[in-house]
């Protein structure tokens, strides 16, 4: 599987990175409809380095006419994100065009934050580290897409569940 195959790319090379977006909602137990991997990653030179490096290895192309190494660059991500408007950068898979990964140039909330609270989902033998529940609510009230605001109250819903089953077991 897709997401099966990034992540444990993402893992073997340690690069800091979050789950967030759709994918997200699922670990979390929304029952929701998402095709890419929208990921956080610290933008750290070398963070990012061993990102692009592992999807590299993957074969994934960026959607836009960009190089590797200007997504590398800090001024033009800048320039991307304030004089372009762009939030983020799309990779994909040229030999399953649907495979698609998105990661923030500009992180939404400081990468530092989200690694002290994020939460980690064994899944298939590895570990999955996802933007908490907070952050990923706080993500999506920002883009303020219906779809988000029906994501958010979805992801209410199953912590209104979960609050009362853990009161029930008291």
């Amino acid at each position: 599987m897709f997401y099966e195959k990034v992540i444990r790319k993402l893992n073997e090379k340690k690069v800091k990175y979050a789950i967030t977006g759709g994918v997200a909602l699922v670990l979390y137990g929304v029952v929701r409809f998402t095709a890419g991997l929208d990921i956080i990653i610290d933008l750290e030179d070398e963070n990012l380095k061993k990102f692009i490096e592992a999807i590299k290895e993957l074969g994934f192309k960026t959607r836009l006419p960009v190089s590797f190494e200007d997504i590398l660059d800090k001024e033009i991500r800048k320039y991307w994100y304030n004089k372009r408007n762009l939030k983020v950068i799309t990779f994909y898979n040229p030999r399953y065009e649907i495979e698609e990964i998105d990661i923030f140039i500009k992180e939404p909330i400081p990468f530092k934050e989200i690694e002290r609270e994020m939460e980690w989902f064994r899944v298939k033998n590895m570990e999955i580290p996802v933007v908490s529940r907070k952050h990923l609510k706080k993500m999506k009230l920002t883009s303020g897409r219906k779809q988000d605001i029906a994501d958010i109250k979805a992801l209410e819903e199953i912590e209104k569940i979960d609050k009362d089953k853990n009161e029930k077991k008291k």
